[in-house]
């Protein structure tokens, strides 16, 4: 006889859903939302430790994944983006040139990739590039198998395709599954549109200074009419006059040379050379003695527990 638990488990065999973790994402929001009271035994913060694990468990429990990538920046502020868009995130420089992370942030991030580890869950970045774009780079690879994307960073809205199909879980919202019909309702455009949207109305968190005098209706009228921002550079070059909500033509105009290279930094990569890695959900952890020095050195206790229970769960 064929139990709901087989059907379950043929069900993950047979939908092979890959969860990709925007890391970064993660552990900020969790620095912010935890007290930093939350510490180890020696006092030390562990705050941003214990909510990623505690969000990782309870969405592998809701998402039941049957891999998990969680993606790094090996460079929140790519040369090359700089180099087309100076301002790009200028804002977040801090001294001495690195992102402005908080002090007690800073030393938990090693810790929470040796957890990672020590429980098998793969970890990747890559050289000269974000962990938005080794996330596009993986949700392209997993397609046409379902893909969610945890996140609580918009500029991924951009990656969210039906025909995949690729979905955000957006953090900010509640953890809400965000798919296409989600982002038109909110924004007038297709969810692979948001890089462009985001160009034209301008993003001040990426220091996209964005068109003046273009915000939200008439950035999503323009992709409407013309697609990309490529393509709205192009009917102006041209001198195509049709089209264009009052005065949207002479503004883009005035702008075409941050359209032109605002376009390329805000688009999510997806061809970042990335090594294949062992993306399977593990059942047990990969290192249980390193699991619990982990857990022991830094009271990770509760949290681990959940987690483990949770992966233990999935294939019961």
């Amino acid at each position: 006889m064929t139990t709901r638990a087989d059907m379950d488990r043929l069900d993950r065999m047979t939908v092979d859903r890959l969860l990709l973790l925007d890391t970064p994402s993660l552990y900020f929001r969790a620095f912010h939302g935890v007290p930093s009271s939350v510490t180890a035994p020696d006092g030390t913060p562990v705050n941003a430790i214990r909510g990623t694990i505690d969000v990782l468990a309870r969405q592998i429990r809701d998402l039941r994944p049957s891999r998990v990538v969680a993606c790094f920046d090996y460079d929140w502020r790519p040369a090359w983006r700089v180099e087309l868009l100076p301002s790009y995130k200028l804002h977040r420089v801090g001294e001495g040139g690195g992102d402005q992370t908080p002090d007690e942030l800073g030393p938990q991030v090693p810790v929470l990739e040796a957890v990672l580890d020590a429980i098998g869950i793969a970890r990747l970045g890559a050289e000269d590039f974000e962990a938005d774009d080794v996330i596009g780079t993986l949700a392209a690879r997993h397609s046409p198998r379902p893909v969610d994307i945890l996140t609580g960073d918009r500029d991924l809205f951009q990656l969210i395709r039906d025909d995949r199909p690729v979905r955000v879980i957006y953090t900010v919202e509640k953890f809400r599954a965000v798919d296409e019909a989600r982002v038109t309702e909110k924004y007038g455009i297709p969810g692979r549109s948001y890089g462009d949207f985001a160009v034209l109305r301008g993003d001040p968190s990426d220091g996209l200074p964005g068109v003046s005098g273009i915000g939200g209706k008439t950035a999503a009228a323009l992709i409407e009419r013309f697609g990309s921002v490529e393509a709205m550079v192009r009917a102006v070059d041209e001198g195509v006059t049709d089209g264009f909500p009052a005065g949207a033509r002479n503004k883009l105009a005035a702008a075409r040379d941050y359209l032109t290279v605002a376009a390329p930094v805000v688009r999510v990569r997806e061809d970042v050379p990335l090594p294949d890695v062992d993306d399977h959900l593990p059942t047990e952890p990969r290192d249980p003695d390193a699991l619990v020095q982990l857990s022991e050195r830094w009271g990770l206790d509760s949290p681990l527990n959940r987690l483990l229970t949770t992966l233990r769960q999935l294939d019961a």
